[in-house]
């Protein structure tokens, strides 16, 4: 074992405040990305232009939030980038490969449970945090394959959200809200050989746990976390699930594009539901989403769908 301060330099971020910035609006013109203490797409919240006299950190450096949503969060950035406060930049003392420095992530990430927000933070103890040497790190990582992803949307045309003419519309005019049937684990074999999810109450990796050669829901569904934060996701397979994960059927006819325009927009609205308020059946059915509308008042379904085919990376789905 060694520290984390013998394999890396190690520095705080630019400690930028975002509502300083200026943020581009427009997700197709060029940028330098900011990284937040954000849980989610590798800590990247948004693009913003070039700070005169502020150097961005180099892509391939690692970011480590010290606080935050979900503290200890570590990426690897592919692009140049800005921070904001609480986060510290790693980048590695001596050559090291992509697949070496997800597995420091993951090792980083590993360490989060030594450390709760608003506490005991990692600002002062992250630098002597133990980790595995490189000839430490197991032969199958180095196996382990990169997908590159495709940078190219599926569609040229370029939409802009105009959301002042969207209307609120009630999650239970669109979807039948229920819970799942809840399974013990313990009692289904052959754990991560199947081709079916199993769903927690989870933030992170689409609330996937595992898979099993099991099922009890139909996919082409979305599920909501109604134990802690809320989060959405859009489940195609058919999957089972663990105890406290709603489902969400649709009344019409549901694809991938237009569900992930959907889990969007519902989990900005769960941000006002937490440990101390949970995202129940009842307040799920109750909950008002603003939506694009056609010329017929009702979700314009086309444009959700357009819309997402439209974004960058959107040929991988």
């Amino acid at each position: 074992m060694t520290k984390l301060k013998d394999l890396f330099n190690i520095s705080y971020g630019n400690q930028l405040d975002l509502n300083k910035l200026e943020v581009l609006d427009n997700k197709y013109e060029e940028g330098i990305n900011f990284i937040s203490r954000s849980s989610s797409n590798l800590g990247v919240v948004c693009k913003v232009k070039y700070v005169f006299g502020k150097t961005p950190f180099k892509k391939g450096s690692i970011t480590v939030t010290l606080g935050g949503e979900y503290l200890l969060s570590a990426y690897l950035q592919k692009d140049d980038f800005y921070t904001s406060q609480n986060i510290k930049v790693l980048t590695p003392k001596q050559s090291m490969s992509d697949i070496e420095k997800i597995f420091y992530c993951y090792v980083i990430q590993s360490n989060r449970f030594r450390y709760y927000s608003h506490g005991r933070e990692a600002n002062k103890t992250l630098d002597d945090l133990k980790i595995p040497s490189i000839r430490e790190i197991p032969s199958w990582i180095y196996s382990a394959k990169i997908v590159k992803l495709k940078k190219e949307a599926i569609v040229s045309k370029k939409y802009e959200l105009n959301v002042k003419d969207w209307k609120w519309i009630k999650v239970s005019d669109l979807f039948e809200v229920c819970g799942t049937k809840h399974i013990i684990t313990e009692n289904i074999s052959e754990y991560e050989k199947g081709n079916h999810p199993f769903v927690v109450t989870s933030s992170r990796n689409n609330g996937i746990e595992g898979f099993y050669n099991y099922y009890t829901e139909e996919g082409n569904v979305l599920t909501i976390d109604s134990a802690t934060v809320g989060t959405c996701f859009y489940q195609k397979l058919n999957f089972s699930a663990s105890d406290h994960v709603e489902k969400l059927i649709p009344k019409f006819n549901l694809n991938m594009y237009s569900a992930l325009f959907l889990t969007t927009i519902i989990n900005l609205e769960q941000k006002r539901y937490g440990y101390g308020r949970k995202f129940s059946q009842k307040r799920i059915k109750e909950t008002k989403i603003k939506l694009p509308v056609d010329n017929k008042g009702g979700p314009d379904w086309q444009f959700m769908e357009d819309y997402i085919k439209s974004l960058p990376y959107s040929s991988n789905l």
